[in-house]
């Protein structure tokens, strides 16, 4: 599977439910890629009826060129941090999307796509605290999908946590960054078998 570098505009939305800082991971990639990467990036956020534990999602469009209309019509990338917010927007993906998931929150039952998974949740609360699961699950996505740098998403971090905390959860983000890039590995490894099997 390709990433999505070479695409001039790319359809993000990020799910989940209130409390989980959905919306800060959707303005952090926003505004990695139009601080960071110089690109055209726009951001709308829908909340749920209660905030905490609501239904909430933000949705980001990258681009090379000038965003007209802001609302993502197909997610080329749907990142899912609850089983509701992934039953809402799974069947908007195609077979060349990018379905990442918060493996112990998300069980994607027949998706529309290859999905990549890590315990984003279980990762943050290893290092002491589960709020860290959204800046995990940004570097995870940065590592799979390359749609921001690693460099831009790492700035943005940096300036949009709270004071004091810039370094915790810049180690957050490179934990899920190379989880990702481990992922990808794997998965390179076994397509690579299974060409190899097949050449025999």
């Amino acid at each position: 599977m390709s990433n999505t570098k070479n695409k001039s505009q790319i359809e993000i939305i990020v799910t989940g439910f209130g409390g989980q800082g959905i919306i800060l991971a959707g303005r952090i990639i926003g505004m990695s890629a139009s601080l960071g990467d110089k690109k055209e990036s726009t951001l709308v956020q829908a909340y749920g009826p209660e905030s905490r534990g609501g239904a909430c999602n933000a949705q980001v469009i990258i681009s090379d060129v000038p965003i007209h209309y802001p609302y993502v019509n197909k997610p080329q990338i749907l990142l899912a941090m609850s089983q509701a917010g992934y039953d809402k927007f799974s069947a908007d993906l195609k077979d060349d999307s990018f379905l990442l998931v918060d493996q112990d929150l998300v069980h994607p039952e027949n998706a529309p796509c290859s999905h990549f998974a890590i315990p984003a949740t279980r990762m943050a609360e290893n290092l002491g605290n589960k709020m860290m699961a959204n800046i995990i699950m940004l570097g995870f996505f940065t590592a799979i999908t390359q749609a921001v740098s690693s460099e831009a998403a790492q700035a943005t971090i940096a300036e949009s946590v709270p004071k004091g905390t810039e370094d915790r959860n810049i180690e957050a983000f490179n934990k899920g960054f190379d989880y990702g890039l481990s992922t990808l590995k794997g998965r390179e490894k076994r397509a690579a078998g299974q060409t190899g099997a097949l050449a025999q």
